[in-house]
């Protein structure tokens, strides 16, 4: 398959560039892949497309907020996304301006730390740091890491709205932007209607959100990301397909981290690094019914739902939400696929 299979249009004015004002206010396409038809609801009518007894996987990882802005000796400032931290002090990080980033270029960042470019390689850089880089640092110098495409600076309502309200274990670099549409009312609804709630950790990097340079879209190789999926969630997703009852995966995290756990006709309690890449022709093994936002051409996201869908009705599905002008990407509007 080529990349440019995966490319379309989008006009500014849909790329979402704020959340919506209440979470459960996005807009909703549903996508039956049974009979190619096309309903647009609303988010506050989710639960209604859930049958009973199926099993709604959510991602519970937290965004960090690993933005960070180093300033150099000649007074200029350079933006730094920490991604990982890869030994004590060491974090490799995306990096503006990353051609004129020398190894042994030297940093000051907020509190009086002092951050050395220590090796540059294709795409990130690995910084040394002369102290501690921790979540309660972060948490007071760093800002949230919104994706290139939002145009504007963060802001305090961000830190609210770029996180799940379930979000639970620190650790991403992106929001899982499906999760985003969700609040209190509409889990509690979802439970009150039979459906059982589960929850899985992938920790959104590098590799989610890296866009397909490759010509044919089968050479594109993912980075790998952590995930974790305990004893309860795995025995309560093998039980119910035991018993011929759907899973629902809230995001495509969600999905990559159920799909990656399957070994042996099952599902395995583990924690790990997947670097499972899904295009068209992957076989699922696990995962039946899928909630996602609308995602960038040419991206790993886009190949995933078209795998899971088809190509032709994911291109469709995504002509019809243009027309309709859906708001896209991660604060926009979301697709359903049953």
């Amino acid at each position: 398959m080529k990349t440019r299979d995966l490319f379309f249009n989008i006009p500014d004015h849909l790329i979402a560039q704020h959340p919506p004002k209440e979470r459960c206010k996005s807009r909703l396409l549903v996508l039956n892949r049974g009979d190619g038809s096309l309903k647009h609801s609303t988010m506050e009518s989710f639960p209604e497309f859930i049958r009973p007894g199926t099993v709604a996987v959510f991602n519970d990882t937290r965004v960090r907020k690993c933005r960070i802005y180093g300033y150099s000796s000649s007074g200029g400032n350079v933006e730094f996304l920490l991604l990982k931290e890869q030994r004590k002090n060491l974090w490799e990080a995306l990096v503006r301006r990353i051609a004129k980033q020398k190894e042994g270029k030297e940093y000051n960042f907020p509190g009086g730390i002092k951050g050395k470019i220590e090796k540059r390689e294709s795409s990130t850089v690995l910084v040394r740091f002369d102290s501690d880089i921790d979540d309660d640092y972060l948490e007071r110098y760093g800002h949230i890491p919104l994706p290139p495409y939002i145009k504007r600076e963060d802001t305090p309502e961000d830190e609210l709205r770029y996180q799940t309200v379930y979000s639970k274990k620190t650790g991403s670099v992106a929001a899982p932007t499906a999760g985003l549409h969700f609040n209190e009312k509409i889990i509690e609804e979802l439970k009150v209607r039979g459906i059982e709630i589960l929850f899985v950790t992938l920790h959104v990097g590098l590799g989610t959100f890296t866009p397909i340079r490759t010509e044919e879209v089968e050479n594109h190789r993912m980075h790998r990301e952590e995930y974790e999926i305990d004893e309860q969630t795995a025995n309560s997703i093998n039980k119910a397909r035991r018993e011929g009852r759907k899973i629902l995966a809230v995001g495509t995290t969600t999905l990559r981290a159920i799909e990656s756990a399957y070994d042996e006709e099952m599902v395995r309690a583990k924690r790990d690094e997947t670097d499972l890449y899904i295009y068209p022709g992957y076989r699922f093994k696990v995962v039946d019914q899928l909630l996602t936002n609308f995602h960038a051409p040419e991206s790993s996201l886009l190949a995933l739902v078209m795998a899971f869908s088809g190509k032709e009705s994911i291109q469709r599905a995504y002509r019809e939400a243009a027309l309709k002008e859906y708001r896209f990407f991660s604060y926009g509007d979301a697709m359903l696929i049953l």
